[in-house]
C-alpha cells in the first residue's frame, strides 16, 4: 500500500504527542491530538499541492494548522522555489499594517533552523497608486532593477507575512508563477511520485512535531519563570522585528501583571501560547491583543493581565485553563532599534488584589456584556479575515 509508510509515521507522531514532556492533564492531551490533526492536514496538504514546476502559495499555519507558536495577527503564505529559477509575484496590496517576504535556504528541524537569505517588507517595494506590484526574485544579480530579489544559493522556501493591528482592515491578494513554465502543464502523476509525496507528508510530520517541541526549549524555557525578555531582533532573520519572550506558571488565585509602553510602531502585539508551541484560541476568545485592541492608561502604558480568573478588565488575556504556557510579544515595521526602555515588565499579584495594585483599574473595567461584545467583533473580523 502507498500510504503504509505514511500511516507509520501518523503512529509516531502520536507516540511523539502521548509521550511529549509537558503532558499533565487530559487537557493537554487532547489539545495534542488536535495539534496532530492539523499537522497531518498541513503536511498533506504542502505535499500535495507543492509543485516546482507551478508554485503556488500555500498557507503555511492557521487556526486549524497551527505550528511555531503562531501569531494570531499574521496571515501566512509559503511557496518551495528554487535558487536557479525566476519567479514572479504579483499582488495587491491590502490595508493591512505589515507585508513582508523572506527566503529561507533550509528547513526547520529539531537540530537547526533554516538560514534566512533575505528579508524585507513592502517598504522596500516600488508599489502602485492602487496598491499593485510585481516582484521578480531570480538568480541574476539585481543590478539597479526595482523589485528584483537575487535568490542566494540554497534559497528553497519563499515566506510572505501579512500583519494586522486592526483585524476589520482589508488583507490583500499575492500570487507566484515561475517565469519559465507559465502556461505549460505540470508533470502527470506516477506511482513513483505518488509513493514521494506520501512520504514527504510523512517524513515532514514527524519533524514538524519533534521541531516544535524542541524550539522552546533553545529560546523560552531556560528563562526565569513569569519573565519577559528586553526586545531583541527575533531569531530566524525577520528584519523589522523585534520579540520579547517568556513562560509563565500561574496557580489559579494568580494573575501576571504585564506592563509595556505603547510604542510608536505600526505593529505591536502580545499572545499567549500553550506549551505545544502554539497559540491558544484568539478566534473566541481573547487569548491575544494588539495596541489597536488593548485599553492604552493615560499615562502611555498598556497593562495587561494573565489569569484564569476574569478580573473584569478590557486587556484580560484568557490562559483557558493552562497554568502554564508561553508569553510573546512583537514589534514590527520598525524605524529604530527597540531597548530595554520599550520592553515589558512583570509582577505576580492575587486576583483579588488587582482593584488595589493596577493604576486606572476602574478605567479599564468591562462589564460581561461589554467583553463578550469584544469576543462577538473578533469572531465576526476572524470571519471576513478568512473569507477576503
Amino acid at each position: 500500500m502507498v500510504t503504509t509508510a505514511f500511516a507509520a509515521d501518523i503512529a509516531a507522531a502520536e507516540e511523539l504527542i502521548k509521550t511529549a514532556p509537558h503532558v499533565r492533564t487530559e487537557q493537554d492531551l487532547n489539545e495534542g491530538y488536535q495539534y496532530l490533526a492539523g499537522s497531518i492536514l498541513a503536511t498533506l496538504h504542502a505535499a500535495w499541492a507543492s509543485e516546482l514546476a507551478s508554485p503556488m502559495f500555500i498557507t503555511g499555519a492557521g487556526p486549524f494548522t497551527k505550528q511555531g507558536l503562531d501569531n494570531p495577527d499574521t496571515l501566512y503564505f509559503s511557496a518551495g522555489i528554487s535558487d536557479d529559477t525566476e519567479y514572479v509575484v504579483t499582488g495587491q496590496r491590502g490595508t493591512t499594517t505589515d507585508l513582508s517576504f523572506q527566503i529561507l535556504a533550509g528547513e526547520y528541524t529539531d537540530t537547526e533552523v533554516p538560514a534566512s537569505v533575505a528579508a524585507f517588507d513592502d517598504r522596500d517595494l516600488v508599489i502602485a497608486a492602487d496598491g499593485s506590484f510585481e516582484i521578480r526574485f531570480g538568480p541574476e544579480p539585481a543590478a539597479g532593477r526595482s523589485n528584483y530579489i537575487t535568490l542566494a544559493p540554497g534559497s528553497s522556501q519563499l515566506l510572505v507575512r501579512e500583519v494586522y493591528s486592526d483585524w476589520s482592515e482589508q488583507r490583500g491578494i499575492i500570487s507566484i508563477r515561475r517565469a519559465d513554465t507559465a502556461g505549460s502543464p505540470i508533470p502527470a502523476l506516477t506511482s513513483r511520485s505518488v509513493q514521494h509525496r506520501f512520504a514527504a507528508a510523512g517524513s515532514a510530520l514527524v519533524t514538524r512535531i519533534r521541531t516544535w517541541l524542541q524550539f522552546p526549549q533553545w529560546f523560552y524555557l531556560n528563562l526565569p519563570v513569569n519573565t519577559l525578555t528586553e526586545p531583541r531582533l527575533t531569531p530566524g532573520g525577520l528584519a523589522t522585528q523585534y520579540s520579547s519572550v517568556g513562560h509563565y506558571d500561574l496557580a489559579d488565585d494568580e494573575a501576571l501583571i504585564i506592563t509595556v509602553p505603547k510604542s510608536e510602531a505600526p505593529y505591536q502585539g502580545f499572545q499567549l501560547g500553550s506549551l505545544w508551541y502554539l497559540s491558544l484560541d484568539y478566534i473566541n476568545h481573547q487569548t491575544s491583543l494588539t495596541t489597536d485592541q488593548a485599553g492604552t492608561d493615560p499615562d502611555g502604558y498598556i497593562r495587561l493581565v494573565v489569569s484564569r480568573a476574569n478580573p473584569g478588565i478590557a486587556n484580560w488575556l484568557e490562559t483557558l485553563g493552562h497554568t502554564r504556557g508561553y508569553l510573546q510579544f512583537r514589534w514590527q515595521r520598525l524605524a529604530r532599534a527597540l531597548t530595554v526602555a520599550d520592553g515589558p515588565t512583570t509582577e505576580i499579584v492575587n486576583v483579588a488584589d488587582l482593584p488595589s495594585t493596577l493604576p486606572y483599574f476602574e478605567h479599564n473595567q468591562v462589564t460581561d456584556a461589554q467583553f463578550a461584545s469584544r469576543i462577538a467583533a473578533r469572531q465576526a473580523a476572524f470571519a471576513t479575515r478568512m473569507l477576503g
